[in-house]
């Protein structure tokens, strides 16, 4: 967990896409380079881009995958995020399961 925590912190967490890329390495148990190659696939970017927090931060905000800004028109945060984030993904996120399940909508 720590090793993971470091990498996604060192990739900029949510200002870029460090959690993304973290999240594919506890999910999936996938290595740096290959976690790095899932995102950028999945969200129609290069791996190089991954880190360019101007380029994430317009890309989180059209995903509706939260940032660190908040302003007027901000983006999803908290549960709402997290909906977006697995299904973009396509991974399992446990509040997410557990929030489907609370509310019978999965």
């Amino acid at each position: 967990m720590h090793a993971t925590h470091v990498q996604a912190s060192g990739m900029g967490g949510i200002r870029t896409a460090g959690d993304l890329v973290g999240r594919m390495q506890l999910n999936k148990g996938m290595r740096l380079t290959e976690a790095k190659k899932y995102v950028a696939d999945k969200l129609g970017v290069s791996v190089f881009d991954l880190r360019d927090e101007i380029a994430m931060t317009e890309l989180r905000k059209d995903l509706d995958i939260g940032n660190v800004y908040m302003g007027y028109d901000a983006p999803a945060r908290g549960i709402e995020a997290k909906f977006n984030i697995a299904r973009l993904l396509d991974i399992d996120i446990n509040c997410v399961n557990r929030f489907k399940a609370k509310t019978k909508i999965g």
